[in-house]
């Protein structure tokens, strides 16, 4: 019996020196366990505060309005981030909130970007969808499709975590379907571009045909009037010579070629450029037919903002041809400035 306790009392301590270092051991896996590395964080989504980048919003006006045009000639409409035309566009507003311009061209460019975004949530591209919806927000706050593009957003990515979750994909796999999705943004941006210069290249044509038209009238009216001034000075030619022409009879000749306005109507102001707060002006060249009606009239020069430069024309030619004078002696050219404001 003393011959156990002692034994006992020997590998008592042992075992006691096992079970601490084992407890020990056990609280530092669990520890390691609790402060391993945090997974990491999903980077923060755009918001309307924060989609113009600093670079961009750090430009002066005259900086924003170059660039804004050059990034729309060249198509880079909404992306890449950055370097696009509705950011230069955005901060331009942002510094000269009455920017006529700037408001017009992110009216033109806000159904390029839904559409945009649109395909981005098909390719299940959220974080490129979610840029956008950024531009669309800062564009237009109260833009009708900008709801149902943020529930479009929202729906397509949980869908896209329960299926992230029921089939975990490798990192070859992962980086390949990221490779993909890069790709078929850069297709879909091109396709819009492409159908953008297609648009363009119809607007221009349709311009050309017009000017085209115009011109041909033009010179259709000139040739009306050279005939109606030869038939007059055949008939002035035929007529028999007064046999004491009175002196105050020259007076009125002399004179007769004069224009005196007998009716001005003004031009009507553009919908589109009224809207947008433009103005300009318009120098018109007309001729005035014997009769005192203007026979034809043509676009000298014009000061006007760009995207609303065929509208203030179009107006002003219209209202010239409106105006009446008295009758002069012979067709009568002239140029009158007609302004917009």
């Amino acid at each position: 019996m003393s011959a156990s306790k002692n034994v006992f009392h020997g590998v008592a301590p042992v075992a006691l020196t096992l079970a601490i270092v084992c407890a020990l051991g056990a609280c530092k896996k669990d520890e390691a366990t609790v402060t391993g590395p945090a997974a990491p964080q999903a980077a923060a989504k755009p918001t309307p505060e924060s989609v113009v980048s600093a670079n961009v919003s750090s430009m002066g006006a005259d900086q924003l309005r170059e660039a804004a045009g050059k990034a729309y000639n060249e198509n880079r409409l909404y992306a890449p981030a950055g370097n696009n035309a509705m950011e230069y566009y955005l901060a331009l507003r942002d510094k000269l909130p009455g920017d006529a311009g700037a408001s017009s061209a992110l009216n033109d460019l806000l159904p390029m970007a839904v559409v945009a975004a649109e395909q981005g949530v098909a390719r299940q591209d959220f974080a490129e969808a979610s840029r956008l919806l950024a531009l669309i927000g800062k564009a237009d706050a109260n833009h009708p499709a900008l709801a149902r593009l943020k529930a479009s957003v929202a729906s397509a990515e949980t869908n896209a975590k329960k299926a992230a979750e029921t089939q975990k994909l490798t990192a070859e796999e992962e980086a390949k379907k990221q490779a993909d999705l890069a790709k078929k943004r850069e297709e879909d941006q091109k396709k819009l571009q492409e159908l953008q210069k297609q648009q363009q290249a119809t607007a221009e044509q349709q311009r050309q045909q017009q000017a085209a038209a115009e011109q041909q009238r033009q010179q259709q009216a000139a040739a009306e009037a050279e005939a109606a001034r030869q038939r007059q000075a055949a008939a002035a030619a035929a007529a028999p010579a007064p046999v004491a022409p009175a002196p105050a009879a020259a007076r009125p000749s002399a004179a007769s070629n004069e224009l005196r306005a007998i009716s001005t109507p003004s031009p009507r102001f553009p919908p589109a450029a009224q809207r947008a707060g433009g103005t300009g002006s318009v120098q018109v060249e007309f001729t005035v037919s014997t009769d005192g009606s203007v026979s034809s009239a043509r676009v000298v020069s014009s000061d006007t903002p760009r995207q609303f430069q065929r509208d203030f024309e179009r107006e002003a030619v219209a209202a010239v041809k409106r105006w009446r004078f008295q009758p002069v002696g012979q067709a009568t050219t002239s140029r009158r400035t007609i302004s917009f404001e």
